[in-house]
């Protein structure tokens, strides 16, 4: 490549986006070549058509533009798409090179996220080392909680060879050497602790009644207090205890990966996602600082959120349920409380949720279910998709979590499209 050669990156700004754009970012600063980067909450038609005038020789977007390749065909310059979500029928032309995991029948929602497929575009460039970025998007985008398949398990392997990554088993608690023990318990979501997850009172309570002090961090417990706590964690969900994955080079706050991705997770939800990818190419100290304390501040949005959720509970339809606010705060959180709400069984899990958020003359909609609802047949990106077209709105995403777009005034009739599309993919197996 010329050496003044400036590649263009665009990349999404959730956790999994951050990552993909750092294994990228990493790779090509290793190689001195400069790069552009841009990460974005969505890519639209406008912002397809604006790149197209830039001077660009490579192009190259991570963790989005699939439905976009029949545009990226016309591009006068090369593109790359490292992508993981639902795909269309458009064949790539010789100046696009399409990477997404559906496209070799691989299930892009469970065995490879969007930092995966960046990660497998320089991959032969010798960056094994950098395999560990993309298991943290995977993190981020909740497909590596109950162990990694599929194509994430051939990374893992790639990030154990490189030496960087090490297993252990541990209970997995977050931040157990910054926060008090009871807002370790609190914060964590995943896996789900129903009656402590999101609940700083529960979360007291149940430490109280094993004579633990909550005040203090886990690190400080004694060894036979954390064996304590272990078991009667064990008791409320086997899976708080299993495999945590560490990267020993790391500052410690990002040594666990799934740590790692919560991070970027909270700087992506404040529109820091410059900030997340800056702590990903290597700067700590002030980047960190500010990172953790946004963390903090969204963990404590969740909570909030989650209470409300306990009060108000979601409006019901016959196959689906919907959590509407336009409250400020929880407009921020929708499609973290919808899902979170899922899994600590606050909502009920045999229908899909639907977080709505009002922003202007528009409803951004973030939609989640359980793996259990895909089984019998559910497809939110689907229903999402073609629910949304009807209504001039934009939609997609994956079987399991999903997003749309649509204007305000179809808020009821989308609801109801959407709930009689869930009605006929259960009902059509």
């Amino acid at each position: 490549m010329e050496d003044d050669t400036v590649i263009r990156l665009i990349s999404h700004n959730d956790a999994d986006g951050i990552s993909a754009a750092a294994v990228i970012a990493n790779a090509l600063a290793e190689e001195n070549v400069q790069f552009h980067a841009t990460l974005v909450p969505r890519l639209k038609e406008e912002m397809v058509n604006q790149l197209r005038s830039e001077k660009h020789d490579l192009f190259i977007f991570s963790d989005m533009g699939s439905p976009f390749i029949k545009e990226f065909n016309t591009y006068k310059h090369d593109v790359i798409v490292a992508d993981h979500h639902q795909v269309n029928d458009t064949e790539a032309e010789s100046n696009v090179v399409h990477v997404n995991p559906h496209l070799f029948g691989v299930d892009g929602s469970k065995d490879l996220c969007g930092a995966g497929s960046a990660y497998l575009t320089v991959r032969d460039l010798d960056k094994k080392h950098l395999a560990y970025y993309a298991l943290v998007g995977a993190f981020g985008d909740m497909q590596g909680q109950e162990g990694f398949t599929g194509v994430n398990k051939l990374i893992l392997d790639d990030a154990l060879e490189s030496g960087n990554l090490e297993i252990h088993e541990g209970l997995k608690i977050v931040s157990k050497s910054t926060e008090p023990i009871f807002k370790s318990l609190a914060y964590t979501f995943s896996p789900p602790l129903p009656g402590i997850s999101g609940d700083l009172e529960g979360a007291r309570e149940f430490l109280e009644r094993m004579n633990l002090s909550y005040g203090i961090k886990f690190t400080d417990l004694e060894d036979e207090e954390k064996d304590l706590l272990k078991d009667a964690l064990i008791n409320i969900n086997p899976d708080i205890f299993g495999n945590c994955y560490t990267v020993v080079k790391e500052s410690p706050m990002l040594r666990d990966l799934e740590e790692y991705s919560y991070i970027l997770d909270a700087c992506g939800k404040n529109k820091k996602q410059g900030l997340g990818l800056s702590i990903a190419l290597g700067e700590k100290d002030q980047a960190l600082d500010a990172a953790l304390r946004l963390q903090r501040q969204y963990r404590d949005q969740i909570v909030k959120g989650l209470e409300w959720v306990k009060k108000e509970g979601a409006q019901q339809l016959n196959s689906i349920q919907y959590l509407y606010s336009e409250d400020k705060l929880l407009k921020s959180i929708m499609g973290t409380i919808a899902s979170i709400g899922l899994s600590v069984e606050l909502l009920d899990d045999s229908k899909p949720v639907l977080g709505l958020s009002r922003l202007h003359k528009d409803i951004k909609i973030s939609g989640r279910t359980t793996r259990d609802m895909v089984a019998k047949g559910v497809n939110l990106g689907k229903a999402l998709q073609d629910s949304s077209n009807n209504f001039g709105g934009t939609g997609g995403g994956h079987d399991i979590a999903a997003g749309a777009m649509i204007p305000y005034d179809s808020k009821d009739n989308f609801l109801h499209l959407v709930d009689e599309m869930v009605e006929y993919q259960l009902n059509s197996d």
